[in-house]
């Protein structure tokens, strides 16, 4: 049989992916949702009208342009002290998404080599490792995040430290479970066999099998960092005014709920559909990375 016919009669890893990813539509609505975000993002200071700390003290608490007193200029409307909602809500995105990056970067790392130390030395090491991250999970996960930040002081870096310890034990926890799955099958035997070492058969030769559900984790430890630093920015131990953190502008429209009503519900709506985009693109990846789900 030529190479030909074989490339013909097995499609790529990347089209296969897509093939089942593609059939959740859900996946690939949240998909183009989290790209428009990723773009409005990226490219703030060309798409956002106004910048996003400008205060016009003639137009504070401006309406929506659609109602009775709205400005074209200013589409959603403008906050308490006359800065533009919908600039800051652009610009916030970059925070949003960098928080969710950092977050999920830091806790991956972490707690992937934590998980596979723990499940592939097992013994005293694996006991005391799961013992200290079923002691991190005892405690609500937002409650833990708070005492962190109320220890290393309010602000961006220390909320994304704290978010980031708290996530982490889920990642242990998963690499552990798929490291005991793999260490003893054949390949890995026929590895340690063949004389590799130790660090190259738990990197090189173990992780690679255990990234599909470890992806999928991932995806939504990003979506709950959002909701976290959102949570924490609403607190006041977050991202600090004047920083256009969609949590922290609900706090400081919160005096303003019942007058203007727009202050408080743009920023929890891109709370809710940023979210809701990546959750949804999670469940298209654990369906395309995860042989089980998958139907011929």
């Amino acid at each position: 049989m030529s190479s030909a016919t074989v490339k013909t009669g097995h499609p790529s890893a990347l089209a296969e992916f897509w093939y089942y990813f593609s059939r959740n539509k859900g996946a690939v609505l949240g998909f183009a949702v989290f790209v428009i975000v990723l773009l409005l993002a990226v490219l703030a200071p060309i798409v956002a009208p106004h910048a996003p700390s400008e205060q016009v003290r003639e137009k504070l608490l401006l309406p929506p342009s659609w109602m009775a007193g709205g400005d074209a200029s200013y589409l959603l409307g403008t906050d308490a002290v006359g800065r533009d909602i919908l600039s800051r809500l652009i610009y916030g995105a970059r925070f949003s998404l960098f928080i969710g990056l950092v977050v999920v970067t830091l806790s991956v790392i972490s707690g992937v080599l934590i998980g596979l130390v723990a499940g592939y030395f097992r013994g005293r090491v694996d006991i005391v490792i799961m013992r200290v991250m079923d002691i991190i999970l005892a405690f609500p996960s937002l409650l833990l995040a708070l005492v962190l930040v109320a220890v290393l002081g309010p602000g961006l870096l220390n909320a994304m430290i704290a978010i980031a310890l708290v996530n982490q034990p889920h990642f242990v926890r998963l690499t552990r479970a798929s490291v005991m799955a793999e260490r003893e099958k054949d390949y890995v035997i026929a590895s340690r066999v063949a004389g590799a070492g130790t660090l190259r058969i738990m990197f090189l030769t173990i992780l690679p099998n255990c990234l599909a559900p470890l992806i999928v984790q991932a995806t939504l430890a990003f979506s709950a960092a959002i909701l976290d630093a959102a949570a924490l920015g609403f607190l006041g131990m977050g991202a600090q005014p004047p920083t256009p953190e969609w949590g922290t502008m609900l706090a400081e429209a919160r005096e303003f709920i019942q007058r203007a009503w727009w202050v408080v519900t743009f920023p929890g709506l891109a709370i809710l559909v940023t979210v809701l985009a990546i959750n949804l693109m999670g469940d298209g990846l654990r369906d395309a990375l995860d042989p089980k789900l998958k139907r011929s």
